[in-house]
C-alpha cells in the first residue's frame, strides 16, 4: 500500500509518498508560489534523485497536476501508474470541536471544515481547496482521509480548554482553546514510551516542540489534558515571530496609541514579533545564535526570555500532570539546538533532571536520551513524523473500506 500525505497551504503543496508496506518514504516535494506569477516546484527521492523547475502553478489543481508528473516521471519517478497510489491522507489544522478524529473524506466533511474556516481563515479554506483539486487529479475513487491537528487535543477537560471570558461567547462562536501540533505530539509521545519500554497509558509526559511554531503538551496516560497553544496558534510561549500568551491589555493600549485596526494587530502579533521582534534581527535562530556568540544583547535576552518561558510551562504541566516521567524535545529547534535543550535542562533540578551534557552536545535530528542513567526525569530528543502519523491513520481507515 503506497499513502500519498498531502500538506496543502494558501500558496504552497508539501507532499510525501509513503510505502505502507516499510513505512518508508519513497519521494517527498512542495510546490511554493500557487498563484503567484512563477512557481517554484521541487520533488526528491529516497534514493537522491532530484527535480527542481520554475512553472506557474495558477491554482492547487495545477500543483497537484506537477505532483502526478513528477511521481510518474521516467527519470525522477518512483511509480509505474497512478493507481500505484492507494489513498490520500490530508493534513488539516482545525478541526475544532466537530471532528475528534481522523475520517474519511465525504462531502458532509469537506462542508464540516469549511464551516470551521472562521478559526482558521488561512489554514482550512487552503485544505479545501487541497482536497478538491486532489480530486479532480487523481480521481473521486481514490480514498481521501483528514487528520486533524486540533485532534489529539481533543480529550482536553473542559477546566483547561475554556477562556474566562462571557460563557455566551463560547456558546455562539465556540472560543475555547484547541491547541496545535497534534500530530507531532502523538506521534513524539508514543515514539518515547516506546523507546522507554512502558505502555504510555502508565506515564506522565511533557511534549515540547520547539520550531518557528512552538507548543508545549501535557500527556497523563496518553491524553492530552492541556496544551499551551489556543485558539489560534499565538497562543503560548515566544515563537519565531508570534508574540505567545500576552496581558489582553498590551493589545488595546498597542491600538489606541498606533492606531491600528484588528488587521494590523494581527498581522504584528503574528509575523513581526517573537524572537523577530525582541532581537531585531531574525526570525531564524541560527541568526539568533551567531548574533549572540557575537555579543549582541538582544539577541541573548530573545534568548534568555524564550528559555524562562519554556521552563515556566514545563514547570505549570508537572503540576497539572502531579509529576512527570518524561520530557521530550521535538522539530526544528527541539531537534537541532543542543544550546537551548541544555539550557533548559539545567535550571530545573528541582524536578530531579540530571542532565547529560556530553550525550546532548551536538545532536542533531536523532533519536536520543539526554538524561542521566540516574535521572528521576528522563529527557529524550525524538524527531517528529507527522506525514507517517497520517499515513498510518489513513491507512488504517481505508482497510476498513
Amino acid at each position: 500500500m503506497k499513502i500519498l500525505v498531502i500538506n496543502a497551504g494558501s500558496s504552497s503543496l508539501k507532499y510525501q509518498l509513503i510505502d505502507m508496506d516499510n513505512e518508508q518514504m519513497l519521494a517527498k516535494g512542495n510546490c511554493e508560489k500557487i498563484g503567484l506569477e512563477m512557481g517554484i516546484f521541487g520533488h526528491k527521492t529516497a534514493d537522491g534523485r532530484e527535480k527542481k523547475i520554475e512553472i506557474r502553478m495558477a491554482n492547487h489543481t495545477e500543483a497537484f497536476e506537477q505532483v502526478k508528473n513528477a511521481l510518474l516521471d521516467s527519470e525522477v519517478g518512483v511509480i509505474k501508474d497512478l493507481s500505484e497510489v492507494t489513498a490520500i491522507g490530508h493534513r488539516i489544522v482545525q478541526g475544532g470541536a466537530l471532528f475528534s478524529e481522523s475520517v474519511l473524506v465525504d462531502e458532509k466533511v469537506i462542508e464540516g471544515i469549511e464551516s470551521l474556516i472562521p478559526l482558521a481563515p488561512l489554514h482550512n479554506s487552503a485544505h479545501v481547496q487541497g482536497i478538491r483539486a486532489c480530486m479532480s487529479v487523481f480521481g473521486k475513487e481514490v480514498p481521501e482521509v483528514v487528520v486533524f491537528d486540533t485532534a489529539f487535543h481533543s480529550t482536553m477537560p473542559q477546566k483547561a480548554y475554556m477562556f474566562a471570558v462571557p460563557y455566551e461567547y463560547y456558546e455562539k462562536y465556540k472560543i475555547r482553546r484547541y491547541g496545535f501540533h497534534g500530530t507531532s505530539h502523538r506521534y513524539v509521545s508514543h515514539r518515547v514510551a516506546e523507546l522507554m519500554g512502558k505502555d504510555i497509558k502508565d506515564l506522565k509526559l511533557i511534549t515540547c516542540h520547539i520550531g518557528n511554531g512552538s507548543s508545549i503538551t501535557a500527556i497523563k496516560n496518553g491524553k492530552v489534558i492541556d496544551t499551551s497553544m489556543g485558539l489560534t496558534p499565538l497562543d503560548g510561549f515566544m515563537m519565531g515571530t508570534r508574540t505567545g500568551t500576552l496581558d489582553p491589555s498590551v493589545v488595546t493600549f498597542i491600538a489606541e496609541k498606533e492606531n491600528l485596526t484588528p488587521a494590523q494587530l494581527s498581522d504584528l502579533f503574528n509575523k513581526k514579533s517573537g524572537l523577530l521582534g525582541i532581537s531585531g534581527i531574525s526570525s531564524d535562530d541560527r541568526d539568533i545564535c551567531k548574533a549572540e556568540d557575537e555579543g549582541d544583547e538582544r539577541a541573548h535576552l530573545a534568548h534568555e526570555m524564550l528559555v524562562y518561558q519554556i521552563q515556566k510551562f514545563i514547570g505549570s504541566y508537572v503540576a497539572a500532570l502531579n509529576g512527570v516521567d518524561a520530557i521530550v524535545f521535538t522539530a526544528g529547534l527541539g531537534e537541532n539546538q543542543d544550546t537551548l535543550r541544555e539550557r533548559i535542562c539545567t535550571n530545573m533540578e528541582y524536578l530531579g533532571i540530571k542532565f547529560d551534557h556530553e550525550a546532548n552536545k551536538g545532536v542533531r535530528g536523532k533519536e536520543k536520551k539526554i538524561s542521566a542513567p540516574d535521572s528521576k526525569v528522563a529527557v529524550y530528543i525524538v524527531p517528529t513524523n507527522e506525514e507517517l502519523v497520517i499515513a498510518r491513520d489513513t491507512k488504517a481507515i481505508v482497510e476498513k473500506l
